[in-house]
């Protein structure tokens, strides 16, 4: 009992100092969070570094896994978001439309020679088409029925892929052209628009560049009449369709907006790769991105960026291990969902839905009890 109190009251000092640091930010004026916004951004430009590589990976080349897979990691943790912490939808086949966009690029690179920039905006629509696709004939369906169907349709896209020989089957897909280079522009002495094979350095710019661009879309959706019909879906669909919300239309919405922050990522990864398979679709990838967005905080935009660094981090981290680096991984995501188990930063309305038994996830989060609500019953009994 006494250990449950600890951790009970650790949990609580834990909220105590997010909700100040919350409130603090909430107070503070425009100016001074541009402010901050900007500094990020230059931190994140300045990544790349050597000095920083040496601690944060030792084993591997830092500026490599700045691009995959962490920068790949957040910027999918974004999408799935929309879909999982915003609208409720529990979506196992994520993947499925990072390997659309992943496809698009090189069938459309290598047998049509388009540019790269009109092949991400074709791979955005035909991910989105993707979602609406997918979304039209299961989004009436609720909770573990529609995470099913989630899953097979990833998989779906991937065998379909393998057994294709017109898409390259097993083999995939070699000789994925890169984006147009500028060879001329230089920023910390590194020609950030020269692509090539060696350097992953002018990805990764590129790819800090998608991320701002999508977290400054998602944030306005947040904020506008279709983010709170998300968040009525989320906390009660029934309640919200009877309250006039078109909760179909919405969770369409929210399918194609996901689909689109996929394949764009796609899109970008397959111009880096030069090469993909139906192998690099694997359904593990979807399952990793999904954790690292219940473990950053569903919902909550800051923390997701930071559960997909922290999962595509540490076992990168600790590489030098061997075998040992998935079993130190795997105790820090259980020991982090002892002790946050509604992430690492969630937002209020996450936590509040966590106490109240819904769990952030809609439908099939309501059929299991949070933290609270579970102490109480363990109590009554």
């Amino acid at each position: 009992m006494n250990q449950k109190n600890s951790l009970a009251g650790f949990r609580h000092r834990l909220s105590q100092y997010g909700d100040a640091v919350h409130e603090r930010w909430l107070n503070t004026p425009g100016w001074q969070r541009w402010v901050v916004y900007v500094l990020l951004i230059v931190g994140a430009l300045l990544l790349p570094s050597e000095s920083i590589g040496s601690f944060m990976s030792p084993y591997t080349d830092w500026a490599s896994i700045l691009f995959f897979p962490i920068g790949t990691y957040v910027v999918l943790a974004i999408g799935l978001n929309v879909v999982v912490g915003q609208a409720g939808l529990l979506d196992l086949g994520f993947v499925a439309f990072y390997a659309v966009g992943g496809y698009a690029m090189a069938l459309i690179g290598t047998r049509l020679g388009w540019n790269f920039w009109l092949i991400l905006v074709v791979g955005i629509g035909l991910c989105a088409l993707s979602g609406v696709t997918l979304g039209a004939p299961t989004l009436r369906l609720r909770g573990d029925y529609l995470a099913i169907v989630t899953l097979g349709f990833g998989e779906i896209i991937r065998i379909t892929a393998r057994n294709t020989d017109a898409i390259g089957g097993p083999n995939g897909v070699r000789g994925i052209p890169h984006p147009p280079s500028l060879p001329d522009v230089e920023l910390f002495g590194v020609q950030i628009f020269k692509y090539g094979v060696l350097d992953p350095r002018p990805y990764y710019y590129l790819l800090v560049a998608l991320a701002v661009v999508v977290i400054i879309l998602v944030k306005r959706w947040e904020k506008s009449r279709v983010g709170r019909a998300w968040a009525a879906i989320r906390e009660d669909e029934d309640a919200a369709e009877v309250m006039g919300v078109p909760t179909f239309r919405f969770k369409m919405l929210a399918f194609a907006i996901g689909a689109s922050i996929g394949g764009a990522m796609g899109v970008l990864w397959a111009a880096k790769a030069i090469s993909i398979n139906p192998n690099d679709f694997q359904f593990l990838l979807s399952a990793t991105i999904l954790a690292a967005v219940v473990m950053g905080g569903a919902g909550n935009l800051p923390g997701v960026i930071l559960g997909a660094f922290v999962v595509a981090w540490l076992p990168e981290r600790f590489r030098g291990l061997q075998d040992y680096r998935m079993l130190i991984f795997g105790a820090v995501l259980v020991a982090l969902m002892i002790f946050r188990p509604e992430g690492l930063l969630p937002s209020r309305q996450r936590k509040a839905e966590l106490q109240e038994g819904s769990g952030g996830m809609g439908s099939l989060g309501a059929e299991v009890s949070g933290p609270e609500s579970h102490g109480e019953e363990v109590a009554s009994r």
